[in-house]
């Protein structure tokens, strides 16, 4: 559909089929005949891909919060990019993407904590009646965020690595995320 002048219409962002992974391309010989752009280093090492080491965590991303902890986007940022960097595609990835999926990902679990805490309900302030609680809608907000950026990082790498990853993927260990948190804040509380 074409655009008018009132910039209504033409092609959403992110509609259409998927790109088939570069690793889907080769196991069928790649049907489309287009080059496949693959970010591969040689099993002997003689020609070593010159990277640079991970960048430093920003401040932002472990600063300490009201309640006194510190938040864990920098973890979430560290273990993102130590996958990327296993899988060679670090250098294709911006950091900016990794710290966006990070932050978004560590406020969606203080929306959670603070549904856990507070319930699903609140009172709204002039009225008295019971209202959602706004962590609700901001816990909703972040949640999306997250994803759209893990999508957006999961398609560059989708798109660029000649081995399977789906095994190492962090998103695949919620559970041992959530234990590991645990134990830091036990951790937090002895000091």
């Amino acid at each position: 559909m074409a655009k008018k002048a009132n910039n209504h219409g033409g092609r959403r962002v992110g509609a259409g089929r998927k790109s088939k992974s570069a690793l889907e391309k080769l196991e069928k010989n790649n049907p489309g005949h287009r080059p496949i752009k693959i970010i591969q280093q040689p099993e002997d090492g003689s020609a070593e891909l010159e990277g640079i080491e991970m960048p430093d965590v920003q401040e932002f991303l472990s600063a300490q919060q009201r309640d006194g902890r510190n938040l864990l986007a920098g973890e979430i940022y560290k273990r993102v990019m130590a996958w990327l960097k296993s899988l060679k595609v670090d250098m294709i990835v911006g950091s900016e993407l990794v710290q966006q999926y990070a932050m978004s990902c560590a406020r969606w679990k203080q929306m959670q904590e603070g549904i856990t805490k507070y319930g699903f309900l609140g009172k709204h302030p002039t009225s008295g009646n019971p209202i959602q609680s706004p962590y609700v809608a901001m816990e909703n907000t972040f949640l999306k965020e997250a994803q759209s950026s893990w999508q957006n990082i999961y398609q560059i790498v989708k798109e660029n690595c000649a081995v399977d990853f789906t095994a190492t993927d962090p998103s695949n260990d919620v559970m041992e995320m959530l234990l590991r948190k645990r134990e830091m804040e036990r951790k937090n509380r002895g000091k």
